[in-house]
């Protein structure tokens, strides 16, 4: 099956096109899902993993961080494999250290052993989502932003998986998840093998200093990437923020297990909307007035979840789900058309970095506001100036000029 698909366009007759990358799209799809799974399985197995470990709630907030500092390095050193080697090469051996690291974390024996396996886990989830951006973009180059969101809403899709297995009775089985979010993209591997077509990447400079520099800072480019990599560091300290800490924020106010677990399985139901609609926003108005209503959104959304009653809580957790997930998927839909094939790569894994970096903080904040006594509305509300500052660096880079190519 496989082939060659060039990022400036694909051989063959129009409906053989086609088919390649309806399935390209389909498998890369099921990739960011179980990305998603993953991602979101510590926040789901938290209530359960803390115990078991013996762990403070600064401790927790080293285990949530480790995988997402894994994904920093991750998200440079695969981008940059997917330039040199293949998109194809760079995502299959994401997903393939990802799947065995997950998997060894369920194995895992003390705190040393736990933070090990996490990381490395990270490792490959960050070698793996910026390829998924840059493939996304190049099966779509009239499309990049439906693209990039469409494919981005998978990871919120396997979030809601992994919430939907706690709800249903297995929170109390902590290893359950990990084994599941390793052995799923093992499975994948052969498909993907069989069926992606090998991306083709015009040459870039072999030295590194003049890769970087063309990269990131290229004259014009400089004040883009910039954009870029504040509003993902702040957008993406908002999510994971929430996606490990929701839980353990709405349990401290006395609320039921199961409502929790059912907030949490809405928040990602609505993120996978909300990246398809940020995606479809982008493409069909004015990309600042899209800007401006999803960080608005997002906004009240946070300040709703601060203070909603049981009642309200499923309908607003939703919205913040919808909000957050539109406000960075609108983000990485913007990325790959600010870098030029042959360092797309570098560009959009440069920019998933600067983001984790975000994703590392969040966690470690809300930790370490907890240990100090702050109350769940205080941490929630706290993170809304943050949410705007991420809106202003995204409107920022929209009003500036459009990517490249459009």
């Amino acid at each position: 099956m496989g082939g060659t698909l060039p990022v400036t366009g694909m051989a063959g007759s129009a409906g053989e096109r086609s088919g390649v990358r309806r399935l390209t799209m389909a498998l890369c799809f099921l990739a960011a899902a179980i990305e998603g799974f993953d991602l979101q399985s510590a926040g789901v197995a938290a209530p359960h993993l803390g115990p078991a470990f013996g762990l403070s709630p600064s401790r927790m907030g080293w285990v949530f961080s480790a995988a997402i500092a894994g994904l920093i390095v991750g998200a440079l050193v695969g981008g940059r494999v997917s330039d040199l080697r293949g998109r194809k090469v760079a995502l299959m051996l994401s997903l393939g250290v990802f799947g065995v690291f997950s998997c060894l974390t369920a194995l895992a024996w003390d705190f040393p052993s736990l933070l090990a396996a996490r990381f490395l886990t990270g490792l490959g989830l960050g070698g793996a989502f910026p390829n998924l951006i840059a493939i996304a973009a190049e099966c779509a180059p009239k499309a990049k932003a439906a693209a990039v969101s469409i494919i981005y809403a998978g990871m919120p899709l396997g979030g809601a998986t992994a919430a939907f297995l706690s709800l249903r009775g297995g929170h109390g089985d902590w290893q359950g998840v990990f084994w599941a979010g390793g052995i799923a993209p093992l499975l994948l591997l052969p498909f993907l093998a069989w069926a992606l077509p090998a991306f083709r990447v015009p040459p870039a400079p072999a030295e590194a200093r003049i890769v970087i520099r063309q990269a990131l800072f290229a004259p014009g480019r400089r004040v883009d990437t910039g954009a870029l990599w504040l509003g993902s560091f702040l957008a993406l300290l908002v999510l994971y923020l929430l996606l490990n800490w929701l839980p353990i924020l709405l349990l401290s106010r006395d609320l039921p297990r199961t409502l929790v677990l059912g907030v949490q399985l809405v928040f990602n139901l609505g993120g996978a909307c909300g990246s398809g609609i940020a995606g479809q926003l982008m493409e069909r108005i004015d990309r600042r007035v899209a800007v401006v209503g999803i960080f608005l959104t997002l906004a009240l959304a946070l300040a709703g979840l601060a203070g909603a009653g049981a009642n309200f809580l499923m309908t607003i957790a939703a919205v913040a789900g919808a909000a957050v997930l539109a406000a960075q998927a609108l983000i990485y839909s913007l990325a790959p058309g600010y870098y030029p094939p042959q360092v797309r790569g570098l560009g959009v894994g440069a920019v998933v970095a600067a983001g984790r970096l975000g994703s590392v903080a969040g966690p470690l904040l809300a930790g370490q506001l907890i240990a100090a006594g702050r109350s769940s509305a205080d941490v929630l509300t706290g993170i809304i100036p943050i949410a705007l500052l991420s809106g202003i660096a995204t409107f920022v880079l929209v009003a500036r000029r459009s990517p490249e190519g459009e």
